[in-house]
């Protein structure tokens, strides 16, 4: 049955026409902004989860700067600390060479004087964007290293950095050592050697001069061990605070296990270690006290190479300050190589989360131009078909002629 009233065929031709142009105007937006999927429209779940992770990226961007400052940062630090061993590795030169009785010991402390100003020097300049980890200023610093999702909770986690403390500072003499065997000049240094089979040396802790202060510390280089202690503010509040820190001396000295050495204490002499070594090889001993104030390096104002006991002493104390700068670029070196590892991850990182949108989001663009070809065909075919269908009904004039 024909009818003038509905006309099926143009109905049917006209939704076609409708469809192919949708379809068409969906692809010309994906070949203009290179996206199948450009907005919520699109698709919902698929545009969620790549705003979330362009969010990602954007926060990778910025912990990759933070690694780059972190890095810098320790670099500065490394280098100084290994520049200040250099340094003490000539201070030590300078200390052995006053061990001769045949020498101008006066000129020799010139020299370490002027080596432990640049010492100074380089501690002081160690700064990048004015953070200095190596004069005492900081603890510890946090690198910021990465963001860490899970579900919709986000949360940073970071790379900490030891600060090691270098610096001199102002040294505070307080007579701690006086007593001990081989005293030195002003009686913060104390360096003496054990014989084998059977010699003896004591260390006399004494603050009867000067009362201890909360952060002192005192330490004694056996050869080429270092043993330490330092003092609590129980031990200041103590009566007894020269035997407490005599006592825990004690203890770290036994900890380094030095085969043939025996440490004695008695508390009928007050304060006093007692060193016993039954072993087959010599033993050299330096004591040296810290005030709190006085820095990583503090010992290194009290040297004094100007005396024969100076110069004894200063020998076992060089030994411990240099392992106190090879520690401290030994730690910087490990921490820069962890960051350094972390930031190239970052960037590989970012760079897998931006393909992985990519295919989420990105329009396949030979499909896309291969696609725009045919449904242009279809447009034009729909258009004729419909151009057809709407003849249709002049066809029934015939019927009435």
């Amino acid at each position: 049955m024909s009818s003038i009233l509905t006309n099926t065929s143009a109905m049917v031709a006209l939704q076609t026409m409708k469809s192919i142009s949708m379809n068409l105007a969906k692809t010309t937006s994906e070949i203009s902004t290179g996206k199948s999927v450009a907005n919520a429209k699109d698709n919902a779940a698929v545009w969620a989860i790549s705003k979330v992770m362009e969010s990602d990226v954007e926060g990778f961007k910025g912990i990759s700067d933070s690694l780059a400052l972190g890095s810098s940062t320790i670099a500065v630090g490394r280098q100084a600390a290994e520049t200040v061993t250099s340094l003490l590795t000539q201070v030590k030169g300078k200390i052995v060479a006053a061990q001769e009785a045949n020498v101008d010991r006066t000129k020799i402390q010139t020299d370490i004087v002027a080596l432990r100003n640049q010492i100074s020097s380089v501690v002081g300049a160690a700064q990048f964007n004015g953070l200095n980890l190596v004069d005492g200023s900081q603890t510890t610093v946090d690198v910021l290293a990465s963001l860490d999702r899970s579900g919709t909770t986000v949360s940073a986690s970071s790379i900490t950095v030891t600060a090691q403390d270098l610096s001199i500072g102002a040294y505070a003499a307080k007579g701690v050592l006086a007593g001990s065997s081989g005293v030195s000049t002003g009686a913060d240094t104390a360096g003496f050697a054990i014989n084998a089979a059977g010699g003896t040396g004591n260390v006399v802790i004494d603050d009867s001069v000067t009362a201890f202060a909360a952060g002192d510390s005192v330490s004694i280089n056996i050869g080429g061990k270092t043993a330490s202690y330092t003092v609590t503010a129980a031990d200041v509040a103590s009566s007894t605070a020269s035997d407490l820190v005599a006592v825990g001396l004690k203890k770290s000295v036994e900890s380094l296990r030095i085969s043939g050495l025996s440490v004695n204490y008695n508390s009928a002499t007050p304060g006093t270690l007692a060193f016993t070594n039954a072993g087959t090889k010599d033993l050299s001993v330096a004591a040296q006290f810290k005030n709190a104030g006085s820095g990583g390096l503090g010992a290194l104002s009290a040297i004094d190479v100007s005396t024969s006991a100076g110069a004894t002493a200063a020998l076992g104390n060089i030994e411990a300050m240099m392992q106190t700068s090879i520690d401290a670029a030994s730690s910087f070196g490990s921490v820069q190589k962890r960051v350094d590892i972390q930031k190239d991850f970052v960037s590989k990182l970012t760079d897998s989360m931006k393909a992985g949108i990519g295919s989420l989001v990105d329009a396949d663009m030979e499909e896309a131009s291969a696609r725009l070809q045919a449904l242009q065909v279809q447009q034009q075919l729909s258009t004729q078909a419909l151009s057809i269908a709407n003849q249709q009904p002049q066809s029934l004039l015939a019927l009435f002629r």
